[in-house]
């Protein structure tokens, strides 16, 4: 009787495990949603925007944001980073389809309840996700030369353009 139960309570476990993997249960949230950002990929997006910085994953901004910063590209960020319409709309719409707003990760939804409705942050740093996330980092960190500045997020989460900002991950350079 007592190598049935053993065998039973083997089986039970296995299929327990089994099924929560297979759910994608192991690493998300309370919600049942995964934190991780889920990998998107767009080859116009990917080509015109990390030639000049990282690839910001959708998921960081909501539609708003995203449409306001693709709206402003001949004065993005002190540099003229114009496209021609095509390719815009192309990478607009690929942003918008992909923004928090839109997301089903936790991450991207706690970033977006961060963002107050009549506010359009123009940069992730600026979202209370982002300052509350980053408030034990000193100004002088993002400051260093290795860093650069908040706005530069590979630098301390390798993985950043691939949507994993995993605290595990985090290593802040010299």
């Amino acid at each position: 009787m007592k190598k049935w139960l053993q065998f039973l309570v083997l089986i039970t476990s296995i299929t327990s495990t089994s099924a929560l993997l297979a759910s994608g249960g192991i690493g998300e949230g309370s919600e049942g949603r995964s934190s991780q950002m889920p990998p998107v990929m767009n080859a116009k997006w990917k080509a015109e925007c990390s030639g000049c910085h990282m690839l910001y994953h959708p998921g960081l901004l909501p539609e708003r944001s995203w449409k306001a910063v693709m709206a402003g590209l001949d004065k993005h960020f002190g540099e003229s980073a114009g496209l021609d319409a095509a390719t815009r709309d192309e990478i607009t719409s690929f942003l918008v389809l992909n923004s928090a707003d839109k997301s089903a990760n936790r991450r991207s939804s706690r970033i977006n309840q961060s963002i107050p409705t009549n506010s359009t942050p123009l940069r992730v740093s600026e979202t209370r996700y982002f300052i509350s996330k980053h408030d034990e980092i000193s100004a002088s960190t993002f400051k260093r030369k290795s860093v650069g500045s908040s706005a530069n997020c590979i630098a301390c989460h390798r993985g950043a353009e691939k949507g994993d900002f995993s605290e595990s991950q985090v290593r802040i350079p010299r």
